[in-house]
């Protein structure tokens, strides 16, 4: 308790419900830390580094975050509320005097692909913070300070935000789903590309015929040789809520814009598929096969890509590429993925995991590539 480990390596240590209840930590090395349960209420994590540390349940209230690197950290139901703590007399004694806390300090910490499900936010303090894809589903933002902070592709479905204030805060891509913002404050933000539960655009139920028979319809088309069924066209239609694509027949499939977060398209045949654009976040696309898919400017923050393939597509004489430029792959997982010859230039691997990964002959040229650790 109150103990002095400013500057300490502490990489990778086990410290699941350790009592650091207003400890100095400032410039540690807490990452890939175990901190599960972990009393850190009142500590001073001030330029702290818990990247991948584990925090599941951690009680930071009243802490001190302030330019901390939190990328990848599991805080799920952490709580961040203010608190109080245990005092020391002049004699170094413990009192039953509690000193009242601050709310938590986090302005210009790194949270980037964080997990903060269920974490109680509760006026927290994070100004400028950058909370790009980070995961906060259900978490407790009431009367939180978020001015200027980065929520670029942040999810906050079913998020409580009463009177949080947003302003100048970068949304882009950010999801809503059923988060209420009567009351939150947006002024300055840019909100053209958020996403709430509302549909995007045209959504699956608006289609004629209804998704189902088109997919019925274009499996014919496909082993028909187009003699028969009719192609599936889905550009710009937003299929949040549809049923599983799981080993569906989608090859040649134009999807140009599509939103299909969270969809399952595990083996799915997705060769040759018109992808440009498409917002792919979260799905499972494990084993699907997308040889030669254009996937240009495609979304595909988070999702499984596990041995899949996006090699190259042989057609008689030729050979098509699996185009992935200016593609966002950021926390994507790509173990035993085939991308031989996939043109990646300008693409986002930032913490992409590519352990046996085939990247033979890719053209990575601007690409952005920080491998996972995992």
């Amino acid at each position: 308790m109150q103990h002095d480990l400013s500057g300490m390596l502490l990489t990778g240590s086990n410290l699941k419900d350790a009592d650091l209840t207003g400890a100095n930590l400032a410039d540690a090395d807490l990452s890939d830390c175990v901190l599960d349960g972990a009393l850190m209420f009142g500590a001073n994590l001030s330029d702290a580094n818990l990247e991948g540390a584990r925090m599941v349940g951690a009680d930071l209230r009243g802490a001190t975050l302030r330019g901390a690197r939190l990328r990848n950290a599991n805080l799920h139901k952490a709580d961040f509320r203010d608190g109080s703590a245990p005092r020391r007399n002049k004699g170094g004694t413990l009192t039953a005097i509690t000193m009242k806390l601050g709310p938590t300090y986090m302005e210009q910490a790194d949270m980037s692909g964080a997990d903060l499900r269920e974490a109680n936010m509760a006026a927290v303090v994070a100004t400028r913070t950058d909370f790009t894809d980070a995961d906060l589903q259900g978490a407790i933002l009431t009367h939180a300070n978020l001015r200027g902070a980065t929520l670029a592709g942040a999810r906050l479905d079913g998020a409580r935000l009463d009177h949080a204030d947003f302003s100048g805060a970068n949304l882009s891509f950010a999801m809503f789903g059923n988060a209420s913002i009567a009351t939150v404050i947006l002024d300055g933000c840019d909100l053209s590309t958020v996403l709430t539960d509302k549909p995007s655009g045209r959504s699956f139920l608006e289609l004629s015929p209804p998704l189902a028979d088109g997919i019925i319809a274009h499996d014919r088309w496909v082993s028909s040789g187009g003699t028969e069924g009719a192609p599936l066209t889905l550009d710009g239609i937003d299929l949040r809520g549809a049923a599983s694509l799981r080993e569906v027949e989608l090859s040649g499939l134009s999807a140009e814009g599509a939103i299909f977060i969270g969809i399952d398209l595990t083996r799915a045949n997705l060769v040759g598929a018109r992808l440009k654009g498409a917002d792919l976040r979260t799905c499972s696309l494990k084993s699907a096969d997308l040889r030669g898919a254009n996937l240009e400017g495609a979304r595909l923050n988070g999702a499984d890509l596990r041995d899949a393939k996006l090699g190259p597509l042989l057609s008689g004489d030729r050979t098509y590429a699996t185009n992935l430029r200016d593609a966002l792959l950021r926390r994507t997982d790509l173990r035993g993925a085939d991308l031989q010859s996939a043109r990646l230039n300008a693409a986002d691997l930032t913490d992409a995991v590519l352990y046996k990964t085939n990247l033979e002959d890719c053209d990575l040229t601007g690409a952005k590539i920080s491998p996972s650790k995992h």
